[in-house]
Formats: structure tokens, C-alpha cells, sequence
């Protein structure tokens, strides 16, 4: 059957502007929703627009801390409190739950470099690690536990490194030889093609002009330990000043009144609350009740993202280790 050429022509412009606007939709996804501010760098300095484009490789934010239970932040359990350590562990370098109330000092990780670390009486909330990224960094965090001679600082870096988008063939030889032993080759070679080039101070500044202040300062931290990663001489000391802001935090945009202590109830439903002493170091308090579906169920801390109601303070991935 012939099909009248009228039809032919409206089938023929509805499918383009189908094809057309998903470009659209799909190019202004990758520059974060920024509108044209991303072309506009990619013109100012080239390769400045991969700064913006795609995703970062840790996504996880405030709108993803979807289980906290403001009916409980004058709750405390009436067992008495164990040692996680007490409890089974899991291949991850987890723990099998059982009914109780448990507390353990973790090692937690910087997952937002260019904020501000733990303080204030800001709580915190669970999340689960998302992005491009996060199969590497819990990898990272689970091998970890059973690799105690690796210290966490030699981990933050990794993790800096990740966040910041560091060639890991750049990195010292040292650092190299740490990546091997916690991640697979496929992981390194997949971080190797999402990574940066260095810029200047000039070309950053120049690129950066008209954006956020917020996230300004985000990608200059980010700039900053790339640089410092790769660039034989910074200290860990050096690039705990870039990451780790001081001073008083601001409260960021999108924040939440979130009080210290605060549980969450994780999906598998037990509850946890982060009580983190500095951004290096968290209690994490654990309590799952006679009966819970989570009793038998793994807690693996290298899922576990402690997300601030302040947007201005770090994300804290949490670990199976023990800080001393």
C-alpha cells in the first residue's frame, strides 16, 4: 500500500525532532546541568569542558540519603553495647548481623575533596556509594581489610586520586604498587581512560570564572591533587590542606537540619548511626532488633557512605578496619 506523501513528511519530522531532542537532552545531562555554561570553557581553555561532562566518579549526595528516622534521635537501645568485632566476619570484610547494639572506631575516607570535614553538631545520614567509580572505590575499601599493612593514608590517596580523576600511571611508584594490590587490571585500566589532564593555575582560573562558587571549589581542589598526585614531592600533609578545608563551615546549598546521631534505618533493616571524629575517623553504631529481616544479613561498611545534612562538609565512606 502506497502511503500518501503528507503523511510520509509529518512521520518523517516528528521522528527528527524525536532523534534532536534527545540529543539536546542528552548533551545537557553530560555537562551536569549547566546549560551552556559547559561549552562556554570548553572555548576558554581546550580540554577544560571534561571538567564537567559526564559525571563525577562519586555521585552520592543528600538526595540519596533517603532512610533517616528523625521518630528515633532520642532513642538509645537497651542492650548493652558490643564490639562489631565480636561478630562474624564476611569475605567483603563485613560482619554477620545478629540482634544486638554494636559499635565499632572505623577507619572513613574523604570522598568529597574542597569541603569541610566532620564538626559543628552536623549529623549524618546513610547512603550507598553511586557514580561512575563506585566499584572501584569499595573495592578499594573491602581488600583493604585484609591488606593491614597498607596505611590509610596510602588508601585516601587512591580514593583522592579517583575523585579527582589522577592518571594512576602517573602516580609514584609507590602509590602504584599499593593500586595494584587493591584493585584489578581492568579497574586500573578503566580509571586510566576517565582520567585528566594537569592544568595550570592559569588555565583553571581562566576556565573557572563563571562557575558556582560551591563547585568552584570543588574542581579546583580536584585540579589541585591531580597535580599533586602526579607531580613527584607533595606531601600527605599538603593534600589534606587541599581536600580538607578548615576553619567554619558554611551551610551549604540544599542542606537539611540533621542533628549528630541520627539513625538511619538501612533498607535490610537494621539501624546505624555515624558519629564521625574527624573525616579520618567514625563510630559507627549499629542496632538491629529481636526479629529484624536483618539478623543473618551482611553490614558491609564499604557500602555505607555517611552523607552530612550540611552540603558543605564531606562524604565519609566507611571501612571494615579499626582505627588506632
Amino acid at each position: 500500500m502506497k502511503i500518501p506523501r503528507s503523511k510520509f513528511v509529518a512521520a518523517f519530522a516528528v521522528f527528527m525532532l524525536l532523534l534532536f531532542g534527545g540529543m539536546a537532552e542528552q548533551a545537557h545531562a553530560q555537562l551536569g546541568g549547566l546549560g551552556g555554561l559547559g561549552d562556554k570553557l570548553k572555548k576558554k581553555t581546550p580540554g577544560v569542558g571534561s571538567l564537567l561532562e559526564g559525571k563525577p566518579p562519586i555521585t552520592t549526595s543528600l538526595s540519596n540519603a533517603k532512610w533517616g528516622d528523625a521518630s528515633k534521635d532520642s532513642f538509645t537501645p537497651r542492650e548493652a553495647k558490643r564490639s562489631l568485632m565480636t561478630l562474624q566476619r564476611t569475605p567483603n570484610g563485613g560482619f554477620a548481623l545478629q540482634p544486638g547494639y554494636y559499635e565499632m572506631q572505623t577507619q572513613s575516607y574523604c570522598l568529597k575533596a574542597g569541603t569541610h570535614g566532620p564538626g559543628g553538631g552536623d549529623g549524618y545520614l546513610y547512603a550507598p556509594p553511586l557514580g561512575p567509580a563506585e566499584e572501584a572505590v569499595m573495592t578499594i575499601v573491602r581488600n583493604s581489610v585484609n591488606r593491614p599493612e597498607i596505611a590509610q593514608q596510602e588508601i585516601q590517596q587512591l580514593l583522592w586520586a579517583i575523585i579527582a580523576r589522577a592518571k594512576f600511571e602517573d602516580l609514584n611508584s609507590n602509590l602504584k604498587a599499593t593500586a595494584s594490590r587493591l584493585l584489578t587490571s581492568r579497574q586500573l585500566a578503566s580509571l586510566n581512560r576517565s582520567a585528566l589532564d594537569v592544568l595550570s593555575n592559569s588555565q583553571l582560573q581562566g576556565a573557572l570564572g563563571g562557575v558556582p562558587a560551591p563547585l568552584r571549589q570543588v574542581l579546583e581542589a580536584e585540579a589541585q591533587l591531580r597535580r599533586m598526585l602526579t607531580t613527584p614531592g607533595a606531601s600527605f600533609a599538603e593534600m589534606e590542606r587541599v581536600a580538607v578545608l578548615s576553619g567554619m563551615a558554611p551551610r551549604g546549598e540544599g542542606s537539611r537540619d540533621v542533628p549528630s546521631g541520627r539513625w538511619s534505618l538501612h533498607p535490610d533493616g537494621y539501624y546505624v548511626r555515624y558519629l564521625p571524629s574527624g573525616y579520618s575517623s567514625t563510630r559507627v553504631e549499629i542496632w538491629v532488633p529481636q526479629g529484624s529481616p536483618a539478623v543473618g544479613k551482611e553490614y558491609d561498611p564499604a557500602a555505607h557512605v555517611a552523607v552530612p545534612g550540611n552540603t558543605a562538609r564531606q562524604r565519609l565512606i566507611q571501612s571494615g578496619r579499626a582505627h588506632q
